[in-house]
C-alpha cells in the first residue's frame, strides 16, 4: 500500500520526529512547519518566541501539505496563493505583478487543507456509509431473491397437486360411468341373449312340425282324411334394443382454468426498502494541542487510549506441552489458549500453569478463538469440521464445512458470527457463520469477479465490522468491509512481506507478524502503515502470533513455547 511521504521518511520501524536528530515517535505534528514531533520536541518547538502561535495536532489530525506544482508562467516557482477575484492559484511572483494589484487573497494551502478535509470526509461517507449501506441493501434483495424463488416454488406444487387432485377426480368420475356402460351393455346383451332362445325355441318348434306334415304326407288318402289338422304358431315378436346415446359435457378451457384456481399479483403497495439513517460520518476533528491539554484537565471525562511513545515488555512465560506459540487466543477470565503447528492445543492461566489440552489437526494457523461467553472455538482440517468448548470444558461439534478445509477462525466482538477462512484445491474464501452456526454470508471474489483469497490462514474482524485476513499466498493483508467489499491490501514495507499472526485493539488499529522481516507491524484502520510497533530491539525473535485482550495487553507468540506481554497504548 502506498505511504505518505512523511511515513516514508520515517523508515520501516515508526513515524520518527523530524526535529534534528532525533528518533523517537513522532506521534505529534507542526501544521505551520509540516514536521512531525515527539512529545519532548514539541514542548521545545512551542517554547520559541517565532512557534508560539504555530498550530501542533496529534499526527492522525495533521492538515495535508499542498502537493507541489509550479507556476504555469513562472516555471521556477511553486502555486501557493489563490486569487479570489480571478479565481486562480498564483505564484509569489503573480501575487507581485500588475495583474492582481487590489485584489483579494487566500492562503492556497488553507484552501487546499480545508478541500482535503471535504474529500475526505465524503470518501469516508462512501466508505463507512453508502456503500456498507448498498452492499446491505444488495444482501437484502438476495434474501428476496431467494424468498421469492421459495414461494413461486410452493405456488408450483400447489398448481401440481390441486391439477393431481383434479386428474384423479376425472379418472374417479371415468371410472364410474366407464362402470356404467358395462352394466348397461350387460342388460342389452342379456335381452338379446333372450330373444335368440326364443327363436331357437321356435326353430326348433317349426322342425317338430315339419316332421310331422312329412308324415302326413307319405300317408293313404285314408288316412290323410282322417288325421286332425296341423296349425302352426306364430313367429314370436321381439324388440330391437335401444343403444345408450353419449352427450359430451358442455366446458372449456376457461371451465377447466377456473376449477385450478387463480394467480394474480395482490393489488397492495410494495413495501419500500428500509435504509438506515447516515450517521455523523466525517474525518477526525482537527484539535489544537490547547485543546487536548484542556481536555485532560477535566476530571468527568474517562482518559482516551493512545498509543504509547514507547512499547513496554510486561512478562514472559513459557507454554507447556508445546513446541512453539503459532496462535494465541486469551479470552476473557485472563486464561490463554496457545497452539502450535503440531496440532497441540492447550490452555494456561497467567502463570504458565497447564488447565487442559486438546489434539487437533490444525498447523501453522489462526484455527482457534475464544467466544464471549468464556468458551473457544477450534477448527479441524482433517475433519473439516468446527469444534466448541464451553467453559465447563465440554466439547461438541458445532458445523461441518463439506468440501471446503477450514483454516483459520475468529469469534465477532461485535455480535458474535464466526468468521471462518477455508479453501479447497482450487478456491479460498471467507464464510461467516451465526451464533446457531448457520451459514450467512460468504466472501469470495472482488467485484471485478477476481478471487480474494488464496490461503485466508489468519483472521480477525475490527471494530468498525472490517474483515481482516492474513494471506499468506498472497502475500498480503486482504481487508473487505461487513459487506465483503474489499477495501485495501497491505504488502507490507519491503520486498517480501510474509504475513502470519494478525489482531486488532479497541484504536482500530492492525496489528499482522511479518515472518520474513520478524516484526509486527502496526496499522490505522485504513491500511495506512503506523510503525514497526516491534523487532529484535524489544526482544522479539519470531514472532508469529499475535493477541490483544481486554486489558489491552498484547500478546506475542514465537517460534518457541514462549509468549510475551506487552504494553503499547496508554
Amino acid at each position: 500500500m502506498a505511504t505518505t511521504s512523511d511515513e516514508q521518511a520515517a523508515g520501516q520501524h515508526y513515524l520518527v520526529c523530524g526535529i534534528q536528530d532525533c528518533q523517537k515517535n513522532g506521534q505529534f505534528y507542526c501544521n505551520d512547519c509540516h514536521q512531525p514531533m515527539c512529545e519532548q520536541c514539541k514542548e521545545e518547538h512551542r517554547k520559541s518566541p517565532n512557534n508560539k502561535n504555530h498550530n501542533i495536532v496529534l499526527y492522525r489530525q495533521r492538515k495535508h501539505r499542498l502537493p507541489t506544482e509550479k507556476c504555469k508562467l513562472h516555471p521556477t516557482k511553486n502555486v501557493d496563493i489563490f486569487c479570489r477575484e480571478c479565481n486562480t492559484p498564483l505564484c509569489l511572483k503573480c501575487f507581485l505583478g500588475k495583474e492582481h494589484k487590489g485584489h483579494e487573497f487566500d492562503d492556497l494551502e488553507d484552501i487546499y487543507a480545508e478541500k482535503y478535509a471535504l474529500w475526505q470526509g465524503e470518501f469516508s461517507k462512501i466508505q463507512k456509509y453508502f456503500l456498507p449501506t448498498s452492499e446491505d441493501l444488495k444482501i437484502d434483495i438476495k434474501e428476496d431473491v431467494k424468498e421469492i424463488k421459495k414461494i413461486i416454488e410452493t405456488i408450483r406444487t400447489s398448481m401440481k397437486d390441486e391439477a393431481e387432485s383434479l386428474k384423479n377426480l376425472v379418472d374417479e368420475v371415468t371410472s364410474e360411468k366407464i362402470e356404467h356402460t358395462h352394466t348397461m351393455e350387460k342388460s342389452l346383451l342379456q335381452m338379446l341373449k333372450s330373444q335368440e332362445t326364443t327363436y331357437n325355441d321356435y326353430i326348433k318348434y317349426l322342425g317338430k312340425m315339419s316332421e310331422k306334415f312329412q308324415e302326413y304326407l307319405s300317408t293313404t288318402n285314408q288316412k290323410l282324411l282322417s288325421s286332425k289338422i296341423l296349425k302352426l304358431k306364430t313367429i314370436p315378436e321381439t324388440s330391437k334394443p335401444v343403444p345408450p346415446v353419449f352427450t359430451p359435457g358442455q366446458f372449456n378451457r376457461d371451465d377447466v382454468a377456473k376449477l385450478l384456481g387463480r394467480l394474480n399479483i395482490p393489488n397492495t403497495e410494495p413495501e419500500k426498502r428500509k435504509i438506515h439513517p447516515m450517521e455523523a460520518v466525517s474525518t477526525p476533528m482537527k484539535f489544537t494541542e490547547k485543546q487536548m491539554e484542556q481536555g485532560k484537565e477535566k476530571s468527568d471525562m474517562k482518559p482516551t487510549l493512545s498509543l504509547s511513545s514507547s512499547v513496554t515488555k510486561v512478562r514472559e512465560y513459557s507454554v507447556p506441552d508445546v513446541n512453539n506459540a503459532f496462535h494465541v487466543s486469551a479470552d476473557k477470565s485472563g486464561r490463554l489458549w496457545v497452539s502450535d503447528i503440531k496440532g497441540n492445543l492447550v490452555q494456561t492461566d497467567l502463570q504458565g500453569n497447564l488447565l487442559q489440552k486438546i489434539k487437533t489437526s490444525g498447523g501453522g494457523e489462526g484455527y482457534h478463538t475464544a467466544t464471549q461467553d468464556g468458551g473457544l472455538i477450534y477448527t479441524d482440517k482433517d475433519e473439516k469440521k468446527i469444534y466448541r468448548i464451553t467453559p465447563d470444558r465440554i466439547i461438541t461439534e458445532f458445523i461441518k464445512t463439506g468440501d471446503w478445509t477450514p483454516l483459520s477462525v475468529h469469534s465477532s466482538r461485535i455480535n458474535g458470527d464466526l468468521l471462518v477462512g477455508m479453501i479447497t484445491d482450487e478456491e479460498a474464501k471467507v464464510t461467516r457463520y451465526n451464533k446457531a452456526g448457520k451459514e450467512i454470508q460468504n466472501i469470495q471474489r472482488d467485484n471485478q469477479g477476481q478471487g480474494l483469497y488464496s490461503l485466508p490462514h489468519y483472521i480477525t474482524e475490527n471494530i468498525n465490522g472490517d474483515i481482516c485476513t492474513s494471506d499468506w499466498n498472497k502475500r498480503a493483508v486482504v481487508v473487505v468491509n461487513k459487506s465483503g467489499q474489499h477495501r485495501f491490501s497491505y504488502t507490507g514495507q519491503g520486498s517480501v512481506f510474509c504475513p502470519y499472526g494478525i489482531c486488532t485493539d479497541v484504536l482500530g488499529h492492525i496489528l499482522v507478524c511479518d515472518t520474513d522481516s520478524k516484526t509486527v507491524h502496526l496499522l490505522d484502520q485504513d491500511g495506512g502503515f503506523l510503525s514497526v510497533i516491534l523487532s529484535s530491539q524489544q526482544g522479539i525473535e519470531h514472532p508469529h502470533a499475535v493477541c490483544v485482550d481486554d486489558e489491552n495487553n498484547l500478546y506475542v507468540g514465537q517460534l518457541n513455547n514462549k509468549v510475551t506481554v506487552y504494553k503499547y497504548l496508554e
